[in-house]
């Protein structure tokens, strides 16, 4: 089967120091472009973090300081990334709950303006969760009938998400072969953040999705309570959860 494309789609997989999206940082990336006429190009490179790797991490990647002591920063490449997904649409294997954030947040510390909320995001673990809920490799096994011999390795994980995205539309009649289809179909909620701590409700409406205020409309806090706007901005949230919260005040300080 031939994915069918209006955008060329880019699989993705970051290898990081850890499981934290607002300070943890990505040591490796793979991305496998797909273009509409079916073409492929892949790249991965190693990242110096600018951090020690915590070995617990090492343990899972492989990945230790030394190997990445001479490679550059996410600074050094993040505009030839950015170059490298410019117009494309984006896939991975549970990237919208970790991956989409942690790249948005690397950008954003390297000072690169890349509208990520622009691009359709494709989450093959959501689709495997919804049809059959298990792990990447028991997903590769189970699709493909092949063992995942590399798994925890950026290039591995992302030619076998590739690969298991192409089986689940041959095995899933119900599943369209369209990019806007299937980024909705692998979607649990329609973020405003990439973190998800915010969150349209059925109606388009911002709402928390996290805390105190968790269902109540963004707008309604920040007119009933102007405190917590200083308080999300001076705790550990992400950088693009700040950035989405400031555009809606903004926004709201503009209409009174």
């Amino acid at each position: 089967m031939k994915l069918n494309l209006r955008n060329p789609l880019v699989f993705f997989d970051l290898e990081t120091t850890g499981t934290n999206i607002n300070s943890d940082r990505i040591v490796e990336i793979c991305y496998l472009k797909v273009y509409p006429n079916g073409n492929e190009e892949t790249k991965t490179m190693r990242i110096n973090p600018e951090m020690h790797i915590p070995e617990e991490s090492s343990a899972v990647h492989g990945i230790y300081d030394e190997d990445v002591k001479d490679c550059p920063t996410f600074k050094d490449v993040a505009r030839n990334i950015a170059h490298d997904i410019e117009g494309c649409d984006l896939a991975g294997f549970n990237s919208n709950r970790f991956d989409i954030p942690v790249l948005a947040e690397e950008f954003l510390r390297a000072g690169v303006d890349i509208d990520l909320s622009r691009r359709k995001f494709v989450d093959v673990q959501v689709i495997f969760h919804k049809m059959e809920q298990r792990t990447l490799s028991a997903a590769y096994k189970f699709y493909c009938g092949k063992n995942l011999e590399d798994a925890h390795s950026a290039e591995g994980d992302t030619r076998a998400t590739y690969e298991v995205l192409m089986a689940q539309l041959d095995r899933y009649p119900e599943l369209k072969n369209d990019i806007n289809f299937l980024s909705e179909y692998s979607s649990f909620t329609k973020n405003v953040d990439f973190a998800g701590r915010m969150v349209y409700d059925d109606k388009g409406v911002e709402i928390f999705n996290f805390g105190k205020y968790k269902g109540i409309s963004v707008a309604e806090v920040l007119k009933r309570d102007p405190g917590y706007y200083g308080w999300i901005l001076n705790n550990d949230f992400t950088l693009n959860t700040k950035a989405m919260l400031t555009k809606i005040r903004l926004r709201e300080l503009t209409q009174r």
